[in-house]
């Protein structure tokens, strides 16, 4: 299942859609209007938003329909992307397609950000890989590499160098799999109210780490590192992607502050998760109640909202390792 919400005209606001469904005697909708980003058209179906009478919808937009002919979807070309190459997207125009609603009219963004949710964690989860994955080549080469009488790994610069590298996976990998958790279909309430505040918090952090670590990885190759021989071009290519999919940095930080406004239970959630921590580190203790402060005012400024973001993963991720580094 892929998803078609973005339009050429308002991008990241979906609330100013223009495509139009319109719905048929059989209870179905047509759909007409276009799509600037369709991912994944190779796709069975889609989850597509429109504008139907009743406000803004989500629709289920098979690409063959139950006669066996294909719906009136078309693609209009492919995208021309810098990375992500092997994964399709392109934009599409709806000739009267065939959909079927999904929930309620008007209530579109509701219904989609159920499984938005799960694509940021699928984000988070890749850039973390990706992370990892770029690590791994630079401890391997600077593990094997000779220079000036030494291997790379001996000497002292290169030795932090590392050393920010695996710190930086292991943080990536620990945030990951910790918001995993919460994903779990037995989850209680607590779990779930920690992944409302923590999954837009970690997948823009995670992902925005991705870049920088991974030319710092590809920079311990040296030029080995920057021909297409090696691994690490591709994976630099596909670095910036996970912070642009299922919402960029600003929406993700956005969504932070809306969540730690709204839901009390969040908040209570993601200290005490922290807090399992306390008392083994002076420094993260102070973070902790620095930002147990922050989350308590009532009107802070989205001028503050990637501060605010970047402290709850860091934080997050400091206090996993700090309870499972040794094990």
């Amino acid at each position: 299942i892929g998803m078609g919400m973005t339009e050429r005209q308002g991008g990241s606001d979906v609330r100013a859609n223009i495509t139009r469904a319109e719905r048929t005697g059989d209870g179905s909708y047509r759909l007409t209007g276009h799509k600037w980003f369709f991912s994944a058209p190779m796709c069975d179906a889609h989850l597509v938003l429109a504008q139907a009478a009743g406000g803004l919808s989500c629709f289920f937009l098979p690409r063959m329909l139950p006669d066996g002919t294909r719906n009136a979807v078309r693609i209009v070309r492919l995208k021309d992307k810098l990375g992500n190459r092997s994964n399709a997207s392109c934009e599409v125009e709806f000739e009267g397609a065939h959909a079927w609603l999904l929930g309620d009219e008007g209530r579109g963004v509701p219904v989609i950000i159920e499984m938005v949710q799960h694509t940021r964690l699928d984000c988070a989860i890749g850039s973390a890989g990706l992370i990892r994955g770029a690590a791994a080549q630079a401890l391997h080469h600077a593990t094997h590499r000779r220079a000036f009488g030494r291997r790379l790994a001996e000497q002292p610069l290169m030795q932090n160098v590392l050393a920010d590298l695996t710190l930086e996976a292991e943080a990536s990998t620990a945030l990951a799999l910790r918001l995993a958790r919460a994903f779990e279909a037995d989850a209680p309430e607590s779990e779930r109210s920690l992944g409302r505040l923590a999954t837009p918090a970690i997948k823009y952090w995670v992902c925005k780490r991705a870049p920088t670590v991974v030319a710092e990885a590809l920079e311990v190759l040296g030029g080995n590192g920057y021909v297409e021989e090696s691994a690490l071009p591709r994976v630099y290519r596909e670095a910036p992607l996970n912070s642009i999919w299922e919402g960029s940095g600003n929406v993700m930080c956005l969504d932070v502050l809306r969540a730690a406004r709204r839901e009390g239970a969040a908040i209570e959630a993601l200290l005490a998760e922290m807090a399992l921590a306390r008392g083994a580190d002076a420094r993260l203790d102070r973070h902790m109640a620095a930002l147990a402060e922050t989350l308590a005012q009532p009107d802070t400024s989205e001028r503050e909202a990637r501060r605010i973001a970047g402290a709850i993963a860091v934080g997050l991720g400091a206090a996993l390792l700090v309870r499972h580094g040794s094990t």
